[in-house]
């Protein structure tokens, strides 16, 4: 993860009231170990944290300025340093315009990952955290609590670009802090939400339970296919990179690498060809499978409970809105 250049603010915002003080950091941070660990653990965080938001740029105005800043920057009209300044004073602005008290360091990264180059703008607390001298005593000294980042959003450059109609090359953590927080912070951005992460995971998620479905495939290859799926989903998330349907087919079966891809194209669940994981959704994906003297059960964890129904003392299962074409089945087969 080479980082491109790097720059960090502190915006004092105590919670009396009092208006917001702004340091501005002299210069960029300059090329060091201690740089480069802070810049890459800053991703993994932003990567673990769960619960984002996508979306793309509002067209440039006086009120969402940001895009039109970082195209200076990345056109060479302004260095690195000069766009961080002016983004973080617009940052201390809206802050006291929402009467809002969460100060920090403000976190500006370019950097790039592959072929990939993107930018980082995080919000940072500090916190204490206890060391040892070289005397052997204990000291409490104070640390950018990356394990716990509230604000944050990534551009992802390239795709930015290169493909400036998608609706998904921002994202930006949807955290438990509050609506006006998050909302003022996706203003700094200057960012319309675009695409539903969550939902597009559960529309491939039942795309994928269909396509099972219609393969018939017996209970060890749908268990298979189901963990390649996850395993797939989940390191994408925790590289910060979307799914590619096309990529995922081709791990699902190399025998036929098109088939998953094409039975999504022919049944139109409306998914983009990209689409960005949600590790929440992937957790609760798992399915239960077991098969017995002629019985095969085979379903999703998010349904029980919900569809699905177990009776742990009686050993039952109690199912709820049965498929439409197994229900005529039943009717049939009872008259």
């Amino acid at each position: 993860m080479p980082v491109l250049h790097s720059a960090i603010h502190k915006i004092d915002k105590k919670p009396d009231g009092s208006p917001a003080v702004l340091h501005l950091g002299a210069a960029e941070q300059v090329e060091s170990q201690a740089r480069d660990d802070l810049m890459s653990q800053l991703n993994e965080s932003y990567n673990a944290t769960a619960g984002k938001g996508w979306g793309f740029f509002h067209s440039e105005s006086g009120a969402h300025p940001l895009s039109g800043w970082l195209n200076k920057y990345l056109t060479g009209s302004s260095d690195f340093l000069a766009f961080s300044t002016i983004a973080v004073e617009h940052l201390v602005k809206l802050m006291e315009e929402s009467n809002l008290t969460a100060g920090g360091h403000a976190l500006f990264c370019h950097y790039q990952q592959g072929l990939t180059e993107y930018l980082v703008i995080a919000l940072v607390q500090e916190t204490e955290a206890v060391t040892m001298t070289e005397e052997l005593h204990l000291m409490t000294v104070k640390r950018l609590d990356l394990d716990h980042i509230r604000l944050a959003a990534r551009i992802n450059l390239s795709e930015w670009k290169n493909n400036p109609q998608s609706k998904q090359y921002i994202s930006y953590l949807k955290g438990k802090q509050g609506r006006r927080i998050n909302e003022y912070f996706r203003d700094f951005i200057g960012c319309l939400e675009g695409v539903d992460g969550p939902g597009e995971t559960r529309t491939l998620l039942k795309a994928f339970s269909d396509f099972v479905e219609s393969e018939d495939l017996g209970e060890e290859s749908a268990r298979e296919k189901t963990q390649t799926l996850v395993s797939y989903a989940m390191v994408q998330a925790k590289l910060g990179e979307p799914i590619t349907l096309d990529e995922l087919s081709e791990l699902l079966d190399e025998d036929q690498p098109k088939s998953f891809y094409d039975f999504i194209r022919a049944k139109d669940y409306g998914l983009s060809a990209t689409l960005p994981p949600d590790k929440k959704t992937l957790n609760k994906f798992r399915r239960f499978t077991g098969r017995a003297e002629g019985l095969s059960i085979s379903f999703e964890a998010h349904l029980l409970g919900d569809k699905i129904k177990f009776d742990e003392e009686g050993g039952t299962l109690t199912l709820c809105g049965l498929p439409t074409q197994l229900t005529q089945q039943l009717k049939r087969a009872k008259s």
